[in-house]
């Protein structure tokens, strides 16, 4: 192959590869040292390769350094105690371990100063090798296997740092194929997984569906890079609103907390950094356009935008919002919160099975006990959930005990009775209708067979005429 057949061959490879041209000429080097390894070396040679991509050529070193002069029967029998200490269970510090000579990458001072040489412990030596016309087939299928698995690691190696300075990023991915309870989702340079945990319940995934996700983690896995996306973690809200809102991005509106129940509701505060700027009308858009898209995005999930406050008691009646409050008591000690709303805005302060009042407590960080004005029901609720008081609220419908349970009970089965007695009457009527319908069809017979003579009798007179 000429020269610049083979320039051009490395560059077409990394450009397929999204790799440098350093790593294809070093997968090339490491292919050519294994391959002469293999077929012309020996144990006590270290082999390095450096490989010319504008000329083709090749050139073999055995590298060596320099060390002190070791006594080899004597390093073997300090070995051997070291071995007895670590089995006997005694810790031997790491400056205390005693490292081997290793004759394949390492040459004694004596031996290197032997023929005339002044060479300093440390000292690295290159010895050129003379570089055979051509390889057997051995050491050509050692060499594929080299590169195909130094390519491939310098291709891990590549998405995972580019990929790790993304946490915390938004990512745009297509669904390409579902493996098990997870999803692998195609990134365009990598493929990422979307695990159990990570979706959201009420959402489908669809193969070749397009959706934004949320990098959570790049770790090493076992075959290669794992790249750990999710679609419910709260900090997708705020990457979807930096997205959409060019205050946010511009950092003259800020995002100061999120609550979040994915695929069923959320919570933002917002707060501005300059004057004359209206953070929650910034967020939502004109006509609600923005705060739509981000709710598109998110598969119709509920996005409540309140205004962030200095004040406390003024926070948290925002962020119970749509209810209107009417007293607030704070415990700054306890972060505990008692706030009175009116009989007909309780419904509205606790939520459908309390998710606002639980949404509210997770935006604040403080515990929020809802207090009924006229009744002085209190309804509690903190950071994770409601208490039974508030699901109690919402449950009024369901029995609360045995007693309730077995009126409920007696109640089907007189039903039962009722419905029972209803279909045994209803064959009697329909007989009667039955009979009804006999006697009228007999009666309109006669009235038939007359009118057929009559017709006759007509003729005849037309006849006769």
């Amino acid at each position: 192959m000429a020269t610049n057949d083979i320039a051009a061959a490395i560059k077409q490879i990394a450009d397929e590869k999204n790799l440098s041209m350093e790593a294809i000429i070093g997968a090339i080097e490491a292919a050519l040292a294994a391959a002469f390894r293999k077929e012309f070396g020996n144990k006590n040679q270290n082999i390095k390769a450096v490989f010319n991509a504008d000329n083709g050529q090749t050139a073999i070193f055995d590298v060596k350094t320099v060390v002190d002069d070791v006594d080899l029967e004597e390093e073997e029998k300090l070995v051997e105690k070291q071995k007895e200490k670590k089995e006997a269970g005694d810790e031997i510090p790491e400056d205390e371990l005693i490292k081997r000579f290793n004759s394949r990458s390492e040459i004694m001072l004596t031996e290197a100063n032997q023929d005339g040489g002044d060479y300093k412990i440390g000292d690295i030596i290159e010895t050129k090798l003379e570089v055979p016309e051509e390889y057997g087939r051995m050491a050509a299928q050692t060499a594929k296997q080299v590169i195909v698995q130094r390519l491939r690691e310098a291709e891990r190696e590549h998405i995972f740092n580019e990929y790790k300075d993304k946490e915390g990023e938004l990512v745009l991915g297509t669904i390409q194929r579902k493996e098990g309870r997870r999803f692998i989702v195609d990134l365009g340079k990598a493929n990422a997984i979307l695990p159990i945990e990570e979706q959201i319940r009420t959402e489908r995934y669809n193969i070749g569906a397009r959706l934004n996700f949320y990098i959570v983690e790049v770790r090493v896995g076992n075959k290669g890079p794992e790249i750990v996306l999710s679609r419910t973690h709260p900090d997708i809200v705020h990457e979807l609103f930096a997205t959409e809102v060019p205050e946010i991005a511009a950092g003259t509106v800020e995002i100061k907390s999120i609550a979040r129940e994915a695929g069923s509701r959320s919570k933002i505060a917002v707060i501005a950094t300059e004057e004359n700027i209206d953070p929650v009308g910034s967020c939502v858009g004109q006509r609600g356009s923005r705060v739509q898209t981000v709710i598109n995005e998110l598969g119709g999930e509920k996005i409540d935008i309140i205004e962030w406050d200095e004040d406390e008691k003024m926070f948290i009646a925002n962020s119970l919002s749509p209810a209107e409050i009417e007293n607030i008591d704070t415990n700054k000690e306890e972060q505990t919160a008692s706030v009175k709303v009116v009989d007909d805005q309780l419904s509205l302060a606790i939520g459908r099975g309390g998710q606002n009042v639980r949404l509210a407590a997770k935006l604040t960080g403080w515990k929020i006990d809802i207090i009924s004005s006229e009744t002085g029901d209190k309804i509690s609720g903190d950071k994770k959930d409601v208490s039974s008081e508030a699901s109690a609220k919402d449950e009024d419908e369901k029995p609360k005990d045995k007693n309730s349970k077995e009126e409920v009970k007696e109640e089907k089965k007189d039903t039962k009775k009722e419905d029972k007695e209803d279909k045994k009457e209803k064959p009697k009527k329909k007989v009667a209708k039955s009979k009804k319908e006999d006697e009228d069809v007999k009666e309109t017979k006669p009235k038939k067979k007359a009118s057929k003579k009559t017709s006759k009798a007509t003729k005849k007179d037309k006849d006769i005429k």
